[in-house]
């Protein structure tokens, strides 16, 4: 329990968790980009670290850890990652929850995920716009405000002397400098440091999540791409949070240090089993709120998820009612009663778990 108690001693940090865990596949290939354009990426992967805190719970805390599962019970359609979705007059079409992360581990479909994906028509990712670089390059510069302080505000002016410090000594830790990324948005940075090093190199080199190799493999078979949100309607989404929620979370990301890896070591373990619901109930437990966060903790969900699962579903409908559709987005997309599975099952969907 020692790392579960340090994380409790840390500020409240389940909305970064809860970020690391959509790890939006824009954010990310943004700030490989940048990161190449510096000339930063690192020639090896530094070794991958991290415990799975749900595990360690389980042994060390069993009354603790049933509490969480208790909760995670709960949580509608919180088990499972591939789902059947069937209409009428449609051939069946399949939901899946991915893990945007190169990790060995999670990019490859399970078996009857892969039989769906290789007989679909047309695949359905969150957004097409990251597999043109150059498009998104040209999105960004439409709009620079979304990712950048224009004016004559900068990040080390929204900080603390001490807060300062601390961003400054984790940026140059990562081999970025400061001075290079003074006045990008503090949610940019926070995005990248709330994923190990080990990720962030493998994504430098061009490693691919496994929504992008499934777009590459879709390419290449002929199969249609659609997206259901724009690089666009991602900024603006992170964006419309106040400042000021930002600039903290930013702070409590360094503040966690390389306890980052334990977090995500604990979601790759819960999201290879399946336990999409329990991810959120156990973020909570592992790292509780400070007085004040649960207004911001709230926005951010009702904001990156809620509001997002019914963009993303209004805009696969259509798609999906040609029938014969692989959809992959991020797992946290799928449970709950605002989740895609339930939004699906409105539109008149009989959905059902295909694992």
């Amino acid at each position: 329990m020692k790392r579960i108690v340090a994380l409790a001693e840390c500020s409240s940090l389940a909305w970064l968790g809860l970020l690391a865990g959509l790890n939006l596949l824009f954010f990310m290939s943004f700030l490989v980009i940048a990161l190449l354009a510096a000339g930063k990426a690192q020639a090896q992967t530094p070794a991958c670290t991290g415990i799975d805190l749900a595990t360690e719970m389980q042994k060390n805390d069993p009354a603790a850890f049933a509490k969480i599962t208790a909760e995670a019970a709960k949580v509608p359609n919180g088990k499972g990652l591939s789902w059947k979705l069937e209409k009428a007059g449609q051939q069946p079409s399949f939901l899946f929850g991915t893990m945007h992360m190169t990790d060995p581990r999670v990019i490859t479909l399970p078996p009857t995920a892969q039989k769906a994906f290789d007989g679909a028509n047309t695949l359905v990712i969150e957004t097409t716009g990251v597999l043109d670089k150059k498009a998104m390059m040209a999105s960004l510069a439409s709009d620079p405000e979304l990712t950048m302080f224009t004016g004559k505000t900068t990040l080390p002016s929204l900080l603390s002397p001490k807060d300062a410090a601390l961003v400054d000594k984790a940026l140059e830790a990562r081999g970025i400098p400061p001075a290079s990324v003074a006045r990008m948005k503090p949610w940019m940075l926070a995005a990248m440091l709330a994923v190990p090093e080990c990720e962030l190199a493998r994504k430098s080199r061009g490693e691919p999540v496994l929504d992008i190799s499934l777009a590459q493999q879709a390419r290449a078979a002929g199969k249609t791409i659609e997206g259901v949100e724009t690089v666009a309607d991602q900024l603006r989404a992170m964006a419309s949070l106040p400042l000021s929620f930002h600039v903290k979370g930013l702070v409590q990301t360094l503040e966690l240090g390389d306890r980052v890896n334990d977090l995500n070591e604990t979601m790759i373990a819960l999201y290879r089993q399946g336990e999409i619901g329990m991810i959120w109930p156990f973020l909570r437990a592992a790292v509780p709120e400070e007085p004040g966060d649960g207004d911001g903790y709230a926005a951010f969900e009702e904001t990156m998820v809620t509001s997002r699962n019914k963009a993303m579903a209004e805009h696969a409908l259509p798609i999906l009612g040609q029938g014969n559709v692989f959809m992959a987005v991020g797992a946290l997309h799928l449970p709950g009663a605002e989740g895609l599975v339930e939004d699906f099952r409105k539109a008149g969907y009989t959905v059902t778990m295909a694992d």
